[in-house]
């Protein structure tokens, strides 16, 4: 079997390739990623919120979900 030595270029240009149309034959993934990041981003800005408003005992807590 022969090898086909490719430069940078090349390289790049079949990667992106291989993206576009691995995005065009499942956005799904390109959705769960992006909801991923959405939740992470929104959970890290919660407990950030969380760390500058005062301490709640244990039992307010439950209370309050109750």
């Amino acid at each position: 079997m022969a090898y086909k030595v490719l430069d940078e270029k090349q390289i790049k240009e079949s990667v992106k390739q291989a993206l576009v149309e691995l995005l065009r034959e499942r956005k799904d993934l390109l959705y769960d990623l992006v909801e991923e990041i959405v939740e992470d981003y929104a959970l890290a800005r919660a407990m950030k919120e969380g760390q500058q408003t005062p301490k709640v005992s244990r039992q307010k807590v439950v209370r309050a979900l109750a």
